[in-house]
């Protein structure tokens, strides 16, 4: 049942319909499809029917391009990129939190949400953003896929590249077991991603002592610019811009009561599922860089190319699974990427322009436009130049955030628009300094890009 329609006036309530129109819900075929336990307590039960869109969140926290920043992070500088890997993870968690709260309270995405109150000329700008920032995922996304398939089975990048566009099929195949079944595969994926890099990690027995002084910030990061260009592509990699459009959207897939109380306890729990989500993503992202740190910075190895990477593990660490597992653990990535990104992209395109094109349609566009730079890149440069492609693709992510992160805030913030479920005052607080912070990161890593 659709919520009932809102005056879209600038100042008004955003909750019940779609933007400019008639009440067309984000992800119409899945909206609403996933029921939700009612009556009072039965916490766990209500808990559980919520469990899933924070692990399809999650999967774009430790994407193919979070592998070449932790990796050239790591063998570069050891641990001291730590904290910003912890840093970026704890951000993740208050926007994404926002993010939910949007979706859940107001009934738009993010997307929709800007459609809703901007001008059409910055509603296009936005857009447009999004877009490139999506681009740039994908790019990591189908690097990252064709790379595991050259370390797996010897296929030139080149061709890897060019069968990353047949995933397209996959996602239709997914989506049409029902948004349940699409949830458990991205679950199943993390679970071999995440056994893969725990076994990893037994092999290379990293000094806790040298981890736990990563975990604390050192004005080096700031101060070096090539340390601040890698610490930044991993705030990009960790902070997907594309994701705080989906979550807002994906959350709205749970059948919850639409009474204040209901959207109240909703809030709660889509909390708890993106932020249990997200610490395994920290984790995840933690043993890249980790795993790099012991086994490459440790012995003087600089290592910066995943192939690299892959080569050297096994010799190292004296185990013949180790360069199998980092490359079945690449692929497993790349996978899952490729569907929360599908869904990002569908997200974006019906939310800002009300423009519905078929999945398969808007996957191909989008995917193309990876593919041919992608594929220019690695027939020119080869392997070095595919990785520097992925670390140049999540500092593009990072530049894209503030404009995504900014209406989020300000949305979520308003008591006019969210009512008394609007944020509160501390997180409020946390959310303004968290886009403060990137603004001047942003800002600082331009300044050493064109000036320094």
């Amino acid at each position: 049942m659709s919520p009932p329609p809102a005056t879209l006036a600038e100042g008004a309530p955003l909750t019940g319909t779609a933007p400019h129109g008639s009440p067309r819900p984000s992800l119409a075929d899945s909206y609403r499809s996933v029921p939700v336990p009612s009556g009072k307590g039965r916490f766990f039960a209500k808990l559980g029917a919520f469990a899933g869109p924070g692990y399809l969140v999650a999967v774009g926290y430790m994407d193919p391009g979070n592998w070449a920043t932790d990796l050239a992070g790591g063998s570069a500088f050891g641990y001291t990129l730590l904290a910003v890997v912890l840093f970026s993870s704890l951000m993740a968690m208050v926007l994404q939190s926002l993010s939910a709260r949007l979706g859940i309270v107001t009934g738009h995405d993010l997307a929709q949400a800007c459609r809703a109150n901007y001008s059409r000329p910055v509603t296009i700008g936005l857009w447009a953003l999004c877009e490139i920032a999506i681009i740039a995922c994908d790019l990591a996304e189908v690097l990252g896929t064709a790379i595991a398939l050259q370390l797996l089975f010897g296929l030139p990048l080149v061709w890897g590249v060019v069968l990353t566009g047949f995933d397209v099929f996959l996602i239709l195949a997914l989506q049409q077991l029902g948004f349940r079944k699409l949830e458990a595969f991205i679950v199943a994926l993390l679970v071999v991603i995440a056994g893969c890099f725990a076994y990893e990690l037994f092999l290379a027995r990293p000094d806790p002592l040298a981890i736990a002084g990563g975990l604390v910030p050192s004005p080096e990061i700031v101060t070096n610019p090539a340390m601040l260009y890698i610490a930044i592509g991993i705030l990009g990699a960790t902070v997907m811009p594309h994701n705080l459009y989906l979550h807002s959207s994906i959350v709205q897939t749970r059948r919850f009561a639409q009474d204040e109380e209901g959207k109240a306890e909703a809030v709660r729990h889509a909390t708890i599922d993106s932020s249990v989500a997200l610490t395994l993503a920290l984790f995840i992202n933690a043993a890249i860089l980790i795993l790099a740190a012991a086994t490459f910075h440790g012995r003087g190895q600089n290592v910066a190319e995943i192939g690299e990477a892959y080569r050297l593990l096994s010799p190292t660490l004296g185990a013949g699974a180790a360069s199998v597992l980092f490359a079945v653990a690449l692929l497993a990535s790349g996978q899952n990427s490729t569907v929360t990104g599908t869904l990002a992209g569908q997200i974006v395109m019906e939310g800002f322009l009300d423009l519905r094109l078929p999945v398969w349609l808007r996957r191909l566009v989008t995917r193309m436009l990876a593919i041919v730079p992608a594929a220019l890149v690695v027939g020119a440069a080869g392997d070095r130049g595919a990785t520097e492609l992925l670390v140049l693709s999540q500092v593009v992510l990072s530049l894209q955030l503030p404009f995504a992160v900014i209406p989020l805030v300000a949305f979520t913030g308003d008591a006019r628009r969210m009512g008394r479920l609007a944020a509160p005052g501390w997180l409020k607080v946390v959310a303004w300094g968290i886009a403060a912070l990137l603004v001047v990161l942003n800002g600082k890593l331009l300044f050493d890009f064109f000036l320094g």
